[in-house]
């Protein structure tokens, strides 16, 4: 399966509860087709002491995950959400915003 949204992408959710709201891809789960995005989808987590290592008890926030359907990539050349497409330059596949045709630039630089 390619994947055409990767760790560290910025994404907008185009569905739920959160829609409009974007950031960036904190985890892909490809089994189960989910991601986590930042900020989006907050759950709360009510800890006792001494949980998780040597952590004080509390609430803790953290981003619960959605549908990768959910979620598009933005394209900051074209302002917007767009679709992707894979295109091969040689050996190596490539994601190409389907709008603009500009490459997505790579997450992780």
């Amino acid at each position: 399966m390619i994947r055409r949204i990767r760790e560290g992408d910025l994404v907008q959710v185009i569905a739920g509860a959160d829609r409009g709201k974007q950031g960036r891809v904190l985890s892909v789960n490809v089994k189960a087709g989910k991601v986590r995005v930042e900020k989006v989808r907050m759950q709360k987590r009510h800890l006792k002491p001494g949980r998780s290592g040597a952590r004080a008890g509390g609430i803790v926030e953290q981003e619960g995950s959605i549908d990768a359907s959910n979620v598009m990539l933005v394209d900051t050349g074209a302002g917007g959400p767009s679709r992707v497409r894979i295109q091969r330059d040689g050996d190596r596949r490539i994601r190409v915003f389907a709008k603009s045709g500009e490459t997505v630039p790579d997450p992780t630089s």
